[in-house]
Parts: structure tokens; C-alpha cells; sequence
């Protein structure tokens, strides 16, 4: 999920319209884990199930999407975009497929830290000092998760690791987001899932696993109603709402992706992998809807 800065547009809809559009965006976001542990996909081996996701609904993404895109623009920064959002793909449905629901979502969601990291250490900004609990918060739920994931359960460090991997790449499309936040966000995410699908291309010619028509239908749903269609929606939506308060807003997407694979197949996170998420998601709400509210000057409940 990427979320820039709002502005103002003639067409723009109500405050309320807009944050109803964002959440919905949100909810649609975190059925991620319920098409990707689909028992469709069953008879795909685990080793290349996760690329095999990722290149499908990109695909999908890029045909939805390829109409609706208005004035593209070439731009250098669109080369490491592009790159680090096919990387973020690939790691996060190989993550999303060999561990669980939860370890891979949260460790995604460490993006804004990993935003503030390399602003620090890359782009030489001084760190915030409102910025230094919430990331402590994140790091010691990010530990928690890898501690016990790759030292005591030793579930699939594969798919750990590609949660972390997820994570920093997820990072550095937001950093590249922002150098780019005047083209079109639809042009930016069509290009991003056009590229990402003719990187894998090669490597789905070489697998040579051809989805079953029932396979097809569940992967088109994947790439229409869990990623363009959100994106869309949240473009509107970003019309008349901060992108600090979207993102706020967006919180939700990883609290119920976890929840809808419980709850419709099953899957239980491990118990430091709901304390390890949940340190993480005291540290974002303490930067999206406390701090960053706080340093507006606006310590109340939005208007």
C-alpha cells in the first residue's frame, strides 16, 4: 500500500467520502492472504507458488489498470522503482505462501521504518525525535517475530526472511514514491505491475505451470479486486484526505489479513508473532495517528 500526499482537486469528494473510500481500499488490501492460501493453489509446489502468485496478479493488475492510466511521463526514478517493486512482490507472496499470514504482513508493514532508516543513513536527514519511540516499539516486535521464527520455531526461514526482504523493498518504493508523487498514481502503479510481470515472465515460460481455468478465475479476482481496484479507490479517496491520516486509516489492512485466514482457513499465528505484531502496530499508531496529529498541532480526533 503506498499513500501520497493529497491534493486538492476539482472533482475531489467529502472528507467523509474519502476516508469511507480509503478503508475500503484497506479491506479490500487484506484479503491478500485469503487468495493467496486459497486451496486452489494447492497443487502448486511451495517453492515456486509464491512467484507464481506474484507474476498472475501483477498480470491481471496491468490489464485492469492499462485503460484508465492518463498522461504517463518517463522519469529515471521509474528504473529503481519499478525494480524494487517487483522485488517487493516477489518477496511478499514467497512470504505470504511459506509462512503465515501474520509473519508476513507485519513484517511488510515495518516499510515506514526502514523509510526512516535509509532517510537517515542514505539521504542524511536528521532523525525526528518523535520518530525514535514508535521505531523502538518496531524493532522490539520485529526481534520478537525473528527470534522466535528463526531461532526457537524454525518454521520456514525462507519465507521469514522474504517477509523482512518484503519489508525493506516495500521501503524503498515509498522513498522512490515520494521522488515521483507528481505523476499519476495510476500510471505509477500500472507501470509498476506491467514491469513486474514481464520480469517474471522468463521464469513462468521456464516453470511451464499452466493454470487450470478454476485457477485463472480466483488470480484474475486476486489482481482486480485485491490490487487495482483498491488502488483506484484510494486515489480517490487521497483527493480530499492527508496522506498521514490514509495511512492511519489503512492500519486496518494488516490487523484483518491475519484475521480473514483464521477465520476462513484456519491459519493460527504463533503466539510471539501476535506480541511481536502487536508492538509493531503501537509503534505505527503512535507515528500515524499520534504524533504525526501532534506535530499539526491538531491533538484531537480529526473534523
Amino acid at each position: 500500500m503506498n499513500t501520497p500526499d493529497s491534493s486538492t482537486a476539482p472533482n475531489a469528494p467529502g472528507k467523509l467520502t474519502g476516508r469511507l473510500l480509503i478503508l475500503a481500499a484497506a479491506l479490500m488490501w487484506s484479503s491478500c492472504g485469503l487468495f493467496a492460501k486459497a486451496p486452489v493453489f494447492d497443487a502448486w509446489s511451495e517453492s515456486v507458488r509464491g512467484p507464481l502468485l506474484a507474476f498472475w496478479r501483477s498480470a491481471f493488475a496491468a490489464l485492469i489498470l492499462l485503460p484508465m492510466i492518463r498522461r504517463p511521463r518517463w522519469s529515471f526514478y521509474l528504473v529503481p522503482l519499478t525494480g524494487c517493486f517487483a522485488l517487493m512482490c516477489l518477496t511478499y507472496m514467497t512470504a505470504m505462501t511459506r509462512t503465515t499470514a501474520a509473519n508476513a504482513i507485519w513484517l511488510q508493514n515495518t516499510a515506514p521504518w526502514w523509510v526512516f532508516l535509509l532517510s537517515v543513513l542514505l539521504l542524511r536527514e536528521p532523525p525526528p525525535r518523535r520518530e525514535l519511540v514508535p521505531l523502538g516499539f518496531a524493532i522490539l516486535g520485529v526481534v520478537t517475530i525473528l527470534v522466535f521464527e528463526l531461532g526457537v520455531h524454525t518454521q520456514d526461514t525462507v519465507g521469514v526472511l522474504c517477509g523482512l526482504l518484503a519489508g525493506v523493498t516495500y521501503g524503498c518504493v515509498l522513498v522512490l514514491l515520494r521522488v515521483l508523487r507528481g505523476q499519476g498514481a495510476v500510471w505509477l502503479v500500472a507501470v509498476n505491475h506491467m514491469v513486474t510481470a514481464a520480469v517474471l515472465l522468463p521464469w513462468m515460460l521456464y516453470l511451464g505451470i499452466r493454470p487450470s481455468w478454476g485457477q485463472l478465475a480466483v488470480l484474475a479476482c486476486f489482481g482486480t479486486f485485491q490490487m487495482a481496484v483498491p488502488y483506484v479507490l484510494i486515489s480517490r479517496g487521497l483527493r480530499s484526505v492527508s496522506s498521514q491520516e490514509a495511512a492511519a486509516i489503512c492500519l486496518v489492512e494488516p490487523v484483518l489479513t491475519p484475521l480473514w485466514v483464521l477465520l476462513f482457513l484456519g491459519e493460527v499465528p504463533a503466539r510471539w508473532t501476535v506480541v511481536g505484531a502487536s508492538l509493531i502496530l503501537v509503534g505505527l499508531l503512535l507515528r500515524y495517528a499520534v504524533l504525526e496529529r501532534i506535530a499539526r498541532g491538531k491533538p484531537g480526533p480529526p473534523g
